[in-house]
């Protein structure tokens, strides 16, 4: 009996984790549609995958640096507004998303506990497309903004 009860109740909280993340629109794979971006740096991030890792999102990021060469970054946390760490990602050792009241996630970027990239992320109503808007300094200290149009794979 005991554990029949323990399976039921494993099965109904994998079922609501996964529930959980089939309904936010930010899960899945997401690919940078270079038309519709306005990017003001010469750094892309080609694929952006969101996927449920236990009762946190893991975020993957492949794309290329100012250079040209393949970079690959890794971020698992809550869009709960705190910092978590960054793997794989020079330019960074945190980030931190948090949801808005419209449904779109705050981002926050930091290295060395300093802000260094601020933007929001909005998924289409249709969940077709994700628009990322952010703001940093480029390496002169220049303002930069920076607008990029993924499409939903």
């Amino acid at each position: 009996m005991k554990t029949r009860t323990i399976l039921a109740s494993l099965m109904v909280l994998f079922a609501g984790i996964a529930l959980a993340s089939a309904s936010d629109p930010n899960m899945g794979t997401w690919k940078l549609n270079e038309a519709k971006s306005k990017l003001a740096t010469a750094a892309k991030n080609h694929t952006v995958v969101y996927a449920a890792a236990g009762d946190m999102v893991k975020v993957t990021v492949d794309g290329v640096d100012k250079d040209g060469k393949a970079v690959h970054n890794e971020w698992t946390g809550k869009f709960d507004g705190k910092d978590y760490p960054v793997t794989g990602d020079p330019t960074s050792d945190t980030r931190a998303y948090k949801k808005a009241a419209d449904g779109s996630l705050d981002m926050t970027i930091k290295k060395g506990g300093k802000v260094t990239i601020t933007g929001t992320i909005k998924v289409s109503a249709d969940g077709k497309t994700r628009t990322v808007a952010s703001t940093g300094a480029d390496a002169a200290g220049k303002t930069v903004t920076n607008i990029g149009v993924y499409d939903k794979q």
